[in-house]
């Protein structure tokens, strides 16, 4: 029965993981269907609508990485990426509705179809001068060039498993990466406009879960189960593609090349919200790190949490501590800090005590521009006690702390904090008995908040 319990945690896991993948597994040919759609696609479709429609031509939007696929078998003469990325162009500025796109990739073939209709016509009708000739093809007042710059495989693998008697299971991951650049480009003039990058990661996943036990002598019982998820490189093509145009359409606004039909706001709130993803942007590095830049070197810092004896008595129990504290930067990673503390140690129906402490840390962020960074610290220190002592014991203790720590800066000026701090006693009368070679410890805990002090240490950009 246990084992019929396994197997039904083992099917549960596995389903409620990735619900959509599993429950949509393929089980009969599929018909035809429109082709999907994204988020910037939609994004597209809503822009307010141009002033006039911009005649543009797109000659080649090629692939630049002259990459194949990876084959584990031998070798293919597949490409990595699409080579139809100047169709998804298009489809993306017939979507914009802010250009009206010309056939330039295969002109040879229209003009050629021109030729023609006017030899047809001039071979049925002769030389009647009223009939109509053809019309005069449209010329592009800007040209769209550039192309799928690079593709980079396995940017970042990983992945998890374990089996306990016979039940276990792994998931494994892989990330690329695509990026184009988009140009545009005055026929007039000849002069780039405007020049636009983007990237996107195309995620793989894998999951298997599996069960093999024996449920009786001689009978084993095997299930297995798992499915494998690949985003499509074509569809990773598209969305890239549909954000340079949504980039180029705004950029053009904020530099007055093109106007909207409708009110000013609704332009002005474009580019508000295109700058602040710029500016996010500009702080994400590689692998969705978000990079910050520590403008304070001061903060005042307020905590709470619990401390921990451990000392002569057994029964240790957690008691109150708080602490204020006081922290400077000496470069982007090395601060100082200041704290003073108030905390209880007790030990169940054997000790307790209230005592103050103070505290000298020198410290190191590990992660000095990103939100969430580790730190370490540590330091010399004192702790006093605030009740009556017996006439033989002393209350003030020297001691040295060393601990761990996270911050999250949760904007410029407001950072959330945790610690773990261990503080070792030169001395064994913190719990007032003297027994052992080891001399008395404690630890703190706590979580807070840091509020940066004074102005920018940083120049303002004009």
């Amino acid at each position: 029965m246990n084992c019929y319990k396994i197997l039904g945690v083992v099917l549960l896991t596995s389903v409620t993981i990735s619900c959509g993948t599993y429950f949509n597994q393929p089980v009969d040919v599929a018909e035809a269907r429109i082709g999907e759609t994204s988020k910037v696609t939609a994004r597209l479709k809503t822009l307010p609508l141009p002033e006039e429609p911009v005649v543009v031509g797109v000659y080649n939007f090629r692939d630049l990485t002259g990459q194949y696929k990876t084959s584990e078998v031998g070798s293919t003469f597949s490409t990595a990426v699409t080579q139809g990325a100047t169709s998804i162009l298009i489809k993306a500025l017939e979507d914009s509705r802010w250009f009206t796109p010309i056939e330039r990739e295969n002109i040879g073939n229209l003009l050629n179809e021109r030729n023609i209709i006017r030899s047809t016509r001039q071979e049925y009708q002769g030389s009647n001068t009223d009939q109509p000739q053809v019309p005069p093809l449209l010329y592009a007042g800007i040209l769209l060039e550039g192309g799928i710059v690079s593709y980079d495989t396995n940017i970042i693998t990983g992945g998890m498993g374990a089996r306990y008697f016979g039940v276990g299971g792994s998931t494994q991951y892989r990330q690329d990466r695509i990026t184009i650049y988009l140009r545009a480009i005055s026929t007039s003039s000849g002069k780039i406009l405007k020049n636009i990058y983007i990237s996107k990661t195309i995620l793989s996943q894998a999951l298997d879960v599996s069960l093999y036990k024996y449920v009786n002598f001689q009978r084993l019982l095997e299930v297995e189960t798992g499915f494998t998820r690949n985003e499509p490189v074509q569809l990773a093509v598209k969305e890239a593609i549909e954000k340079a145009v949504e980039g180029l359409i705004i950029e053009g606004l904020q530099d007055d090349l093109w106007n909207t039909k409708e009110e000013e706001e609704a332009s002005a709130q474009l580019i508000s919200d295109y700058e602040a993803e710029k500016n996010d942007a500009d702080l994400t590095g590689l692998y969705n790190r978000k990079f910050i830049q520590r403008n304070y070197n001061n903060s005042f810092g307020v905590a709470l949490g619990t401390a921990l004896m451990r000392g002569d008595y057994s029964g240790e129990e957690a008691g109150a501590h708080v602490r204020i504290d006081y922290t400077t930067g000496i470069s982007k990673s090395l601060f100082l800090n200041i704290g003073a503390s108030g905390f209880q140690l007790k030990n169940e129906n054997a000790f307790s005590r209230r005592l103050l402490g103070l505290d000298l840390n020198g410290g190191y962020l590990l992660l000095p521009n990103d939100n969430l960074s580790p730190y370490i610290f540590g330091g010399p220190g004192f702790i006093m006690g605030l009740e009556e002592i017996p006439e033989d014991q002393e209350n003030i203790h020297l001691k040295f702390q060393y601990g761990i720590g996270a911050e999250y800066l949760l904007n410029s000026k407001l950072g959330l904090k945790l610690f773990a701090q261990h503080n070792l006693s030169f001395d064994d009368e913190v719990d007032y008995i003297i027994n052992g070679k080891r001399n008395d410890q404690f630890f703190n805990f706590g979580v807070g908040i840091n509020f940066y002090l004074g102005k920018s240490s940083q120049p303002k950009n004009n």
